[in-house]
């Protein structure tokens, strides 16, 4: 079988090693359309790391001002090719054109690499410092080595492998990327990939920068994260995938940021309750049911206090996910595994409300939603805890303050939590016990209002305690942060001038904000002062 070809060191080239061949799939119909793209194998692979780590040293020497000409350029041409793109992304999705592909992801995507492009310009990742009584100099620097970025089924633009987040924050590092395409939307990556090379070409920058492979056998994919040529790993998608290219990363020393699960508990507080129940009913419906609930900040476990007003939440809440048509999901796969965890809380003590119905045609399913009280959720938190990847949400049911404090303690470490509180302080002093308790457990902690959506920026944490990413210290989403994942920290020591990077120089060119002895800010060093 003939199969679409690989970007490969510059040029589109067939796969050497053809394991396997698969195509994009319709979720609302079930079939499969366009053309069909390889599963590369062990040479294919090796192309690209070998052409990734040759270009490294000559990208980590590039001016920052051609990588933010390129992040610039690419975003112009994705900007350009609008109509063609969000026509593939919603073929391949089933997401809808508007608003959500046309006026959220797509201007959230060039919206990411414009701010990496700034970040770059700015130097703003590389926080320089510098000690001038030990003249010590350190900042963040590009690691010169390949990173290799694995993009999720949920986000064909923002998060794609090679035009999201992660792609943007390696690029303005200037690490080459290495992009494993995800197989739900192939010609939609396809066509990212053509706009990115022809973005190098225009600014000159290495022809290896941005390589792209579509689909690996998950043991090659392990092989590929474990090899010391890597220098870091970008991961958004399923806790089992995730962990094993984290294995197999740890194992060879190599960083791997990944993005794991969260049902991001949402607290419903009783003076909030009693304040505006039916609204929140229908705040929180929307907000479950958007995307099709395939959001990684899905409000996936609520907790509602059994009292008249929580009561009349949950009603409400109940008639409108039973009112709900079925839902399409990205694959049949994200089908498969909803219906699977489903039967996890099922059997952990969850009780059916409305949904829990598979639909016809494709890939659909109902708005479930589930309940179960705290002494259940409290005998059983980690099956309670499963994520329902999809339309899908557990209420909590709390006689009191006590028994929703102890299900906070409870929780695992998620990206967000959410706490709604009445206007009047009614519910203060629990939201601050419970701000407490959720603190060391949330990325981003929520006040009033449901937690999907992620604004893009520089205060942004897209990140959390683990399980929900394999490290609580960095975020997917928002500049220089999310940069600073993909760099190393050089340090110099009594180092001569004119050896040193731009933004440690005494003088400082470039107008960079430095740490000067405790001290941020733009101004040059004083010779004098610094060798007196």
């Amino acid at each position: 079988m003939a199969t679409q070809p690989l970007l490969i060191d510059g040029e589109w080239r067939a796969a050497r090693e053809l394991i396997n061949a698969f195509r994009a799939e319709n979720p609302a119909t079930g079939e499969a359309i366009g053309p069909a793209y390889p599963v590369s194998g062990a040479a294919d692979v090796e192309a690209a790391l070998s052409a990734a780590s040759l270009a490294a040293s000559p990208l980590a020497a590039t001016p920052p001002e051609r990588v933010a000409a390129f992040l610039e350029a690419y975003a112009a041409g994705i900007e350009a090719d609008a109509e063609a793109l969000v026509e593939l992304a919603h073929a391949e999705t089933a997401l809808p054109t508007q608003p959500r592909l046309a006026n959220v992801e797509l201007p959230r995507t060039t919206h990411q690499l414009r701010q990496a492009a700034k970040a770059a310009r700015s130097y703003g990742w590389t926080q320089p410092v510098i000690d001038t009584a030990a003249n010590l100099r350190a900042h963040r620097a590009p690691l010169c080595k390949p990173v290799l970025v694995l993009g999720p089924n949920n986000f064909p633009f923002a998060f794609n492998a090679i035009a999201g987040s992660d792609f943007a924050s390696a690029i303005a590092a200037r690490n080459p990327v290495i992009a494993k395409a995800h197989p739900s939307h192939p010609a939609t990556s396809e066509r990212l990939a053509q706009l990115a090379l022809a973005a190098v070409r225009e600014t000159g920058l290495p022809a290896a920068t941005v390589q792209m492979l579509y689909h690996l056998d998950p043991s090659l994919g392990e092989r590929l994260a474990s090899d010391p040529r890597v220098g870091a790993i970008g991961f958004t998608g399923s806790r089992a995938g995730g962990l094993a290219l984290k294995a197999a990363a740890d194992a060879a020393g190599i960083p791997a940021y990944v993005e794991l699960s969260s049902v991001n508990p949402v607290f419903l507080l009783p003076g909030a309750l009693a304040e505006r129940g039916a609204a929140l009913a229908q705040e929180f419906y929307t907000s479950c049911t958007m995307g099709s609930g395939q959001f990684c900040t899905n409000p996936g476990v609520v907790i509602v206090p059994s009292d008249a007003a929580g009561d009349a939440f949950v009603a409400a809440a109940r008639e409108h996910f039973a009112a709900a048509a079925p839902h399409v999901l990205f694959s049949r796969g994200v089908l498969e595994h909803l219906q699977r965890n489903l039967t996890i809380l099922r059997a952990a003590g969850a009780q059916l409300l409305a949904g829990g119905d598979a639909g016809a045609p494709g890939y659909r399913h109902a708005p479930t939603l589930l309940s179960v009280d705290a002494t259940q959720f409290l005998r059983e938190p980690r099956a309670l805890q499963t994520e329902a990847f999809g339309p899908v949400s557990l209420l909590v049911r709390v006689r009191d303050q006590a028994e929703m404090l102890a299900v906070a303690h409870a929780f695992e470490g998620n990206l967000t939590g959410t706490l709604y509180t009445a206007s009047h302080g009614a519910d203060d002093a629990t939201a601050t016990a419970l701000t407490q308790a959720l603190r060391p457990r949330v990325g981003r902690l929520i006040g009033n209002r449901m937690p999907t959506g992620v604004a893009v920026s520089p205060a942004m944490n897209h990140g959390g305690p683990y399980p929900s990413t394999g490290h609580p210290g960095f975020t997917a989403v928002g500049m220089p942060a999310a940069i600073q994942r993909f760099t190393a920290l050089h340090c110099y020591d009594n180092v001569a001038e004119h050896l040193l990077p731009v933004e440690l120089r005494d003088a400082n060119p470039g107008g960079v904000a430095r740490c000067i002895d405790g001290v941020w800010c733009l101004d040059p060093l004083d010779k004098q002062a610094l060798h007196s």
